[in-house]
């Protein structure tokens, strides 16, 4: 598991056993909506501090007319998070199951797939991939066939259309802590109104000229489901990894786990060097060569970023 460079709090403040707990439900830049057993309290942090994501469960002291200040964050179980050379985006926390939905229509990036399942193995998270629009059945084989790489992993894939019926999800979402993630225009906000009517997320039509959604989301709000919640996030144009090291990259490919420690250099890169233990795999038949190239883009992006972090 990926060392968390945000650790957590330091210890409680005086005073701190009369604090409110409660969870993150909100984040808009340093302003969050806390719901505790009472409320939802509109809060702020002390001094510029603003490192929380939906999901926290923090201690805060009540402000009065439905205000509130963040005074500590309790330790996480993990925290999904984005990232290149100069920011960080952190999408939530304290997440049992990672839902990434693609569609149909527009197209979608498998690398950005990638991208994301590799955040969620570095997290120790459960992911499901969701193959929204099913209803729109022109493009749906060729949507399958760019799954089915993630399906032969043991990802699981779930077919459905948001606006017909999701109930195929719901044996996946029985009291889970879930974030849905993936691009715009996917269906993100849809699904939330579908397994969440009274959520009421902001739903927009697909710019065809762009092939890409409109971002409907602006931020990242938690919606309360049984003894669980969904996450829905703005829609995902890139998916920065720059705070991973390459131990930990390697790893989060499951499918190279049984060849690591294999090559017949330590250091290798996996790429034109002799004796790869994971391009004779590719060559064999038994490793994905796309999976690889995927590997390589996000090698060589984090490698990139953290020569820009040095100038």
């Amino acid at each position: 598991m990926a060392q968390n460079r945000y650790s957590p709090s330091s210890p409680s403040p005086a005073g701190a056993q009369a604090l409110t707990f409660g969870t993150v439900v909100a984040a808009f830049g340093r302003h969050f909506e806390v719901r505790t057993a009472g409320a939802i309290l509109r809060c702020h942090t002390r001094g510029k501090k603003n490192d929380y994501a939906c999901g926290d469960e923090v201690g805060i002291a009540p402000a009065g007319d439905g205000l509130g200040v963040i005074e500590i964050r309790y330790p996480r179980r993990n925290l999904l998070w984005r990232s290149d050379a100069f920011r960080q985006k952190l999408l939530a926390a304290n997440l049992s199951l990672i839902v990434i939905v693609t569609a149909t229509e527009p197209g979608f990036s498998d690398l950005l797939v990638s991208r994301c399942l590799v955040a969620a193995e570095s997290e120790n998270i459960p992911a499901l991939i969701v193959l929204n629009k099913s209803d729109l059945i022109a493009n749906l084989p060729n949507a399958r066939e760019r799954l089915a790489v993630f399906a032969a992993l043991g990802y699981p894939v779930i077919e459905l259309s948001a606006l017909i019926d999701a109930n195929a999800l719901e044996p996946w979402l029985q009291d889970e802590r879930i974030l849905l993630i993936g691009q715009s225009g996917m269906g993100k906000s849809t699904l939330i109104n579908a397994l969440i009517p009274e959520a009421a997320a902001a739903v927009d039509k697909i710019s065809i000229a762009l092939n890409s959604g409109s971002h409907t989301t602006t931020l990242t709000r938690l919606y309360p489901r049984g003894d669980g919640w969904l996450v829905d996030s703005p829609g995902l144009q890139a998916f920065g990894l720059a705070h991973l090291d390459p131990g930990t990259l390697d790893a989060a490919f499951i499918e190279f786990r049984p060849y690591l420690g294999q090559c017949r250099f330590r250091d290798c890169r996996h790429d034109a060097e002799p004796g790869c233990a994971l391009r004779a795999a590719v060559q064999a038949g038994t490793l994905s060569e796309r999976r690889l190239e995927h590997y390589h883009l996000i090698r060589s992006e984090i490698a990139a970023a953290r020569q820009l972090k040095l100038r």
